[in-house]
């Protein structure tokens, strides 16, 4: 039997090492995306390490970080990092490109300066994609924290790895229904964000 105590410290691990990766792949991606759509140079360079990070299996990912990390918290953040920062990228550095030249160039065209149309103009027009990325990066953050529960990352996985190594249906399931919950939840909560933030004229 689990008691609610020990299911409710293992999620609040979970929450707080999928949120706190999620929000330092966000502030990491979208500089580095904006940056990209500036030098094409640049985005090719951070394009190829992205694809070539995402590319390493999650469990490989959460292996390689123990001999040069060690193990702990730290670690399974830096590990869950890695693989959540490429959908992020990727898709804000497209939606941030693709925008109707002719609104850049009225922009221009009224005496914005590059800093105001990114702010005003690329960003706003962009959300659908980033949020498209961000959504995705936070499915791939949950299912890698179960992982990182390996490492000495606790959270979730920890109870679904101890019922797996004692056969206990009761402790995998009290470990893998929150994390399942936590993912609907999630996915529902930045979908709402986004439908505040979008324009309505971007909106589906």
């Amino acid at each position: 039997m689990v008691t609610l105590e020990t299911i409710a410290n293992a999620t609040l691990q979970h929450v707080t090492l999928v949120y706190l990766t999620l929000i330092a792949s966000i502030v990491i991606s979208i500089p580095l995306a904006f940056i990209s759509v500036e030098s094409e140079k640049l985005a090719n360079w951070i394009m190829k390490v992205s694809n070539l990070l995402q590319a390493v299996p999650s469990f490989a990912v959460v292996a390689i970080v123990v001999p040069l990390i060690g193990i702990g918290f730290t670690p399974a953040l830096i590990a869950i990092l890695v693989r959540a920062l490429l959908p992020i990228i990727k898709n804000t550095y497209i939606g941030l490109l693709n925008i109707d030249p002719s609104l850049i160039d009225y922009a221009h065209g009224v005496g914005l300066t590059r800093w105001q149309i990114n702010r005003y103009i690329r960003l706003p027009n962009s959300y659908p994609a980033i949020f498209a990325g961000i959504r995705f990066s936070a499915l791939l953050a949950n299912s890698i924290a179960v992982l990182t529960a390996l490492i000495g990352g606790g959270g979730l996985g920890e109870l679904v790895f101890e019922g797996l190594v004692s056969f206990n249906i009761d402790r995998i399931l009290a470990g893998a229904i929150p994390a399942i919950l936590l993912a609907l939840a999630s996915d529902s909560l930045l979908a709402m964000i986004e439908k505040k933030l979008t324009p309505v004229n971007l909106r589906e």
